[in-house]
């Protein structure tokens, strides 16, 4: 293992699902960040308790009092740059973030489809899956992005498939889709650790290791 690891910040809204599953292959040895930071919208987010267990700062950052989206987002990307990230990982953040300048391609997100199907505002939780089954699609899965100025937009850099099944309920159809994500979103952090993710506009090249 890597003495110096990468340094990173998660951004919560709520439960922490993807934060616990971070820390979780941290502490098994086989990803190689040092999650410095959680920054939740909510003091009510119950993912500042794994933070907390994990003996992770933490600070809670609120769009209300911000005043606006661009100081909210400004305040963010302050604290990240005092805690020295290199990448920010969106957890279950619901907040519309304005990336800052020096963070492009430096924040990502995981999102609980197959992007650009059922995805952008509103698009979040149970109702990702809801309009899946709707629709009628075969295939859901995850993404793995970077994360620009528009929901669920920025570049994409892993997707991975599972089955819809004639008899899934969104709650059958989510947890499928958040197995895949427990693999995908680790695997992506892992790549950018060890630097080889390559942006080339909107496509993203993985280098062999």
């Amino acid at each position: 293992m890597p003495e110096n690891k990468m340094p990173v910040a998660v951004l919560i809204s709520g439960t922490g699902t993807t934060l616990r599953n971070l820390i979780q292959w941290v502490e098994a040895g086989q990803l190689d960040i040092d999650i410095r930071l959680v920054i939740s919208s909510s003091s009510q987010a119950k993912g500042l308790q794994f933070a907390a267990d994990a003996a992770i700062e933490t600070q809670v950052i609120r769009l209300r009092e911000s005043g606006a989206e661009e100081a909210f987002s400004e305040a963010i990307f302050a604290a990240c740059r005092e805690a020295e990230v290199r990448f920010v990982a969106l957890g279950g953040f619901l907040k519309h973030l304005i990336v800052a300048h020096d963070f492009e391609n430096r924040v990502i997100n995981i999102h609980p489809a197959l992007i650009p199907a059922f995805c952008g505002k509103g698009f979040y939780g149970l109702r990702v899956h809801q309009a899946a089954l709707a629709h009628g699609v075969k295939v859901s899965g995850c993404t793995v992005h970077f994360v620009d100025d528009q929901y669920d937009h920025g570049p994409i850099i892993l997707q991975r498939v599972v089955p819809v099944l004639d008899d899934d309920t969104p709650e059958a159809l989510a947890a499928r889709v958040f197995a895949a994500e427990c693999e995908a979103y680790p695997q992506v952090l892992q790549w950018l650790a060890e630097g080889r993710v390559q942006v080339e506009g909107r496509r993203v090249r993985v280098h062999e290791a």
